[in-house]
């Protein structure tokens, strides 16, 4: 058969400095079953007409389920999922379109008595993609070993079945029933590829929720009060619970179904439903709403459904009204699509309910609402506008994402649920970690990679129950679903400003992000503002910020291509040469007396740091992310007493020192200037230090005497341990500035880069810090 190209309109690229990404796409490979054979029995022009039916109805269904058409090979179409964008379920709507195709091949009629009948491969992978060519008819869009994985899984599949790999599988289970086969033999690959085949859609059941709920006492306190109030002073509210993926949204809900029946001793009705992937049935969640009202269940036979319909709205309506609303309500939760049909049982059921909140209290939640169709918000406005007008005891909770697009009335009340604490983190992971029969002790090292988020926390713990290696705890394939979709809700400026940040070690400053992009000093602001706003950033101090969890940093920076990724991470460390160094300096031989008076002027040191300024405060605290600034005073005939100020940042990175510095000029009378290059590092005592060396990675330089002893120092070469100060009485021999990277030496001593290896420097060891062993008592 004859090649056939769409000549798609292109988009022009996104405007942001990434314009490829590594992704994990899912890859849809169709080929049509002895196309040779019917294309030699066929008319040129009725082949013609085969292929046009055939495209025709493949690329409709594809793009029904937001799939990109790259290319048709022949009679074959590879299609891509999650290319430029992702919601979390790029596998569930490959196989969804996978079985479409098979059924709508199946329906439509092809020419003469032909029949076709196709494979589908589904296949799930990393692939590099070019966004720019990301539109349906572009070539070389993705390349990755799951391309042709996905051609090689339609060979495998029966005709008019739809095959997946184990990573499609994974990612689908729960949303499609499938059927694992014997694992085949592929060339060139050992051992055997497992393969699946698809079924067909499963409707999700419920979460499991029958352990304790940690946290969120408050959260839940403000939510059952402006419940109450809305019952009892019969004034309907709108209550939105934002969080992310993962967060426990769900969870709460369900402690909220579980604790609140009663108000003033009168029973609460609770009508709940979830807004699930499934974008062809647009009202779903509204007949979900009937379906919980009435008691029927999925899988009842029409007789069930209208005998319990009918005893659901005997008390609200009159007979007559009863017997023509049940025809329309039943088609409406056979087929709750956006028909005219389905959207006139959708104003049945809104009548229900409103006229049930006139007899008993009524609160209506929707789980997932960001995932509803327009037609779905209209639904749940009107039932709220008219609620509020008839002054009913009815409240409505909707959950969603923060970067959902607010289209909530102006009186709702909005209710964050941010990450756990560390303590309550911990008491959920070893409660996990107790019922899935795995050691406690792995909560201490899942702690810091759960991020605070209840999700991430069980998907781990599952992870390891699958087999996951306890050793390198890999990112769990849920975690990273969820992670990407938060990614591609942000527009291009403000995705790289995140991708950038990845890259750079530590607390992340503007200033670094903007060399990183190369952009002009103070670009990238509003978008990390923008990224503190929708809940993927937090603030460190002044204009510092941290990622609100680990598998966020990881993914984002994993997103990036190795080339792309090297370069930001070297753009950020770039330094321009540090010319304060007086190369004819040398160091003291004498090292075990330097070591001696360094340990000597120990309590002195301690003394001089409790007179810190304010960079050193809040440095110990728990929690704390500030750094304190290191100072050192060095005096000597006809020399004032003088500050080192910290480097912007000082980070070793392959061998070498990268040094960004900024330090305001000193003024032309400064004795220290006398001699040296114009950029220094000595200033006055009272001169600011800087705020921009905030950076968790870097590495601290040392102040040391060209003669005489070596001024001691508290600071260690570890970059959390930033606090340390110079001694309140340091030595007042004559002496010369040099600067000196910590090195870090054996034995917990301080070596000095550039120096001969037997020069070294006593440092005082750093703090060794351990996880509590009695967390479980302070939880």
């Amino acid at each position: 058969m004859t090649t056939i190209i769409v000549d798609a309109q292109r988009t022009s690229t996104p405007h942001w400095p990434v314009p490829q990404e590594r992704r994990t796409v899912t890859v849809l490979f169709a080929d049509i079953v002895g196309s040779t054979a019917l294309v030699d029995r066929l008319d040129p022009e009725d082949v013609r007409a085969l292929q046009r039916a055939y495209f025709d109805t493949v690329a409709g269904v594809l793009h029904r389920w937001q799939g990109v058409v790259e290319k048709y090979v022949g009679d074959a179409v590879m299609a891509l999922f999650g290319a430029r964008h992702s919601d979390g379920f790029d596998a569930y709507r490959a196989v969804r379109a996978g079985l479409e195709i098979q059924a709508a091949l199946d329906r439509r009629p092809m020419v003469g008595d032909s029949r076709l009948r196709v494979r589908v491969g589904v296949a799930t992978g990393e692939v590099v993609v070019d966004l720019g060519s990301a539109v349906s008819g572009g070539h070389g869009v993705a390349s990755g070993a799951v391309i042709t994985t996905a051609a090689r899984l339609q060979e495998y599949a029966p005709p008019g079945a739809v095959a997946l790999c184990a990573a499609t599988a994974r990612a689908t289970a729960g949303l499609i029933t499938q059927r694992q086969l014997t694992p085949v033999s592929v060339a060139g690959r050992v051992p055997p590829m497992p393969v699946w085949h698809a079924v067909g859609p499963v409707r999700p059941g419920t979460d499991r929720h029958d352990g304790p709920l940690i946290g969120r006492r408050r959260e839940l306190a403000t939510i059952r009060d402006q419940l109450s109030r809305a019952i009892r002073e019969q004034d309907p509210r709108w209550i939105s619970l934002v969080g992310p993926t993962g967060s426990g949204r769900s969870r709460l809900l369900h402690e909220l179904t579980r604790g609140l029946t009663t108000v003033d001793g009168m029973p609460v009705r609770w009508c709940v439903a979830t807004c699930q992937p499934y974008p062809d049935q647009v009202m779903a969640p509204a007949a979900e709403l009937l379906r919980g009202l009435a008691g029927v269940r999925h899988g009842d036979g029409p007789a069930v459904v209208h005998d319990r319909l009918v005893a659901a709205l005997a008390s609200l309506f009159p007979p007559e009204r009863v017997a023509a609303a049940i025809p329309t309500l039943q088609r409406f939760l056979t087929t709750p699509d956006g028909s005219s049909a389905a959207l006139a049982g959708a104003a049945i059921c809104r009548d229900v309910l409103l006229r049930l909140a006139a007899h008993q209290p009524l609160i209506v939640a929707v789980d997932d609402v960001d995932r509803a169709a327009p037609a779905m918000s209209r639904f749940l406005h009107a039932l709220f506008s008219t609620a509020t007008a008839r002054g009913l005891p009815l409240a409505l909770i909707t959950l969603h994402q923060p970067q959902w697009a607010d289209t909530r009335p102006s009186p709702a009340r909005r209710v964050t649920i941010g990450p756990l604490a560390t303590v309550q983190s911990g008491r959920l992971l070893r409660h996990l970690l107790t019922r899935a029969g795995q050691p406690v002790t792995l909560a201490d090292r899942l702690l810091h990679l759960v991020g605070g988020r209840p999700g991430h926390a069980a998907a781990y713990v599952r992870s390891i129950m699958d087999g996951a290696d306890r050793m390198t705890l890999p990112l769990p394939e849920a975690v990273r679903q969820a992670v990407c979709a938060e990614l591609d809700h942000l527009d291009g400026e403000r995705r790289a400003v995140l991708m950038a940040a990845a890259t750079i070690g530590g607390v992340i400053s503007g200033g670094a992000v903007d060399r990183a992009l190369g952009w002009a000093s103070g670009r990238s602001a509003p978008a990390l503002r923008g990224l503190v706003a929708a809940g993927l950033l937090l603030p460190r101090r002044a204009d510092g910020y941290a990622f609100v969890a680990p598998a966020l940093r990881q993914v984002a920076a994993e997103r990036l291509p190795r080339a792309l990724r090297a370069v930001f991470g070297r753009r950020a460390a770039e330094a321009p040469p540090l010319n304060t160094v007086r190369p004819d300096a040398a160091l003291p031989r004498d090292h075990a007396a330097a070591d001696r008076a360094g340990s000597g002027r120990a309590a002195a040191d301690r003394a001089g740091s409790d007179r810190a300024g304010s960079d050193r405060a809040g440095s110990d605290r728990p929690g704390s992310d500030r750094a304190g600034s290191d100072r050192a005073a060095v005096s000597g005939s006809g020399v004032r007493r003088a500050e080192v100020v910290p480097l912007d940042v000082v980070r070793a990175r392959d061998g070498r020192l990268d040094v960004v510095l900024a330090v305001p000029p000193s003024g032309p009378t400064d004795p220290l200037r006398r001699g040296l290059p114009s950029s220094t590092m000595a200033t006055s005592p009272t001169a600011p230090t800087g705020g921009a060396n905030r950076s968790l990675g870097f590495r601290r330089l040392r102040a040391v005497a060209s003669a005489g002893d070596v001024p001691p120092t508290r600071a260690s070469a570890t970059p959390n341990n930033a606090g340390g100060h110079w001694p309140a009485a340091p030595d007042r021999s004559p002496a010369t500035i040099r600067a000196v990277p910590a090195v870090p030496g054996p034995a917990g001593r301080t070596a000095a880069a550039g120096a001969p290896p037997d020069v070294v420097r006593t440092g005082p060891r750093p703090p060794l810090i351990r996880w509590p062993t009695g967390l479980a008592a302070s939880a």
